[in-house]
C-alpha cells in the first residue's frame, strides 16, 4: 500500500491488468452476486430525488422490486447496497437488444436527464473503497464474472487505475490523480530495479 494525499492505494492497482470487454461478459457484474452494488449513504437520497428521471430506463421487474422494496437494501455485511431484482440483478439494470447488462442510472446520466453518474462503487469497480483508520483504501476486486476483462487488459497492457482515470479523477481529483501516475513511474522502476 503507498499513499497519495490521504487515500491508500493497494499495489495490485498497479500490478493488475483490466479493461472492461462488455461484448465477452455481457455486463455479468450487473447481474451476478448475492447482493446489489455498494451505496455510500449520501448516494441513497440522490437515487431516491432522481428515481423519476431513472425509472423510463429500468425494467418492469427493477421498478417493482424499487416500488416494493425502495432503492438500496443491507447487505450480509450490514452495508447498503441496491435493491435486486428477481433476487439476481441490481434493480437498476437494463438490457440492450443483444442482452448485454447497462446502468438505467448511467443511461439517464448520458442522456443529460440527471447530473450523478451512477454509484461510486459501479464506476470505480473493480476498485472497492474501504476505510482504514478513518482514512479511503483503494483495493482490487478480483471476480470471476471479470475474466475477460482481466484477458483484455493484460493484452492492451492497461493498469486497473489507468483503466479507472475518469472515475478517479471524478472522485480525487486531477492532481491527485497526477501524483498517482508519479507513483507508478517509480513503482514500476523500483520494480524493473529488483530484478
Amino acid at each position: 500500500m503507498l499513499a497519495i494525499e490521504n487515500v491508500l492505494v493497494s499495489d495490485e492497482l498497479f500490478d493488475e491488468m483490466f479493461a472492461c470487454d462488455l461484448s465477452a461478459c455481457k455486463g455479468e457484474c450487473c447481474v451476478e452476486g448475492d447482493a446489489g452494488a455498494p451505496l455510500e449513504e449520501q448516494e441513497i437520497g440522490i437515487l431516491e430525488d432522481i428515481l423519476p428521471q431513472i425509472e423510463p430506463y429500468m425494467t418492469a421487474e427493477g421498478k417493482k422490486a424499487v416500488a416494493e422494496m425502495g432503492v438500496f437494501d443491507i447487505d450480509c455485511e450490514g452495508g447498503f447496497a441496491t435493491t435486486l431484482a428477481n433476487e439476481q440483478e441490481c434493480a437498476f439494470a437494463c438490457f440492450n437488444k443483444n442482452g448485454v447488462a447497462l446502468c438505467a442510472i448511467e443511461k439517464a446520466f448520458d442522456d443529460k436527464r440527471i447530473s450523478f453518474r451512477k454509484p461510486a462503487s459501479c464506476h470505480l469497480y473493480p476498485i472497492r473503497i474501504s476505510m482504514v483508520g478513518g482514512v479511503e483504501a483503494l483495493n482490487y476486486h478480483r471476480w470471476a464474472v471479470c475474466k475477460t476483462a482481466r484477458e483484455n487488459g493484460k493484452r492492451l497492457g492497461i493498469p486497473v487505475f489507468r483503466f479507472l482515470k475518469t472515475p478517479l479523477i471524478n472522485r480525487y481529483g486531477e492532481d491527485w490523480y497526477n501524483q498517482l501516475e508519479q507513483a507508478y513511474e517509480l513503482y514500476t522502476q523500483q520494480q524493473h530495479n529488483n530484478k
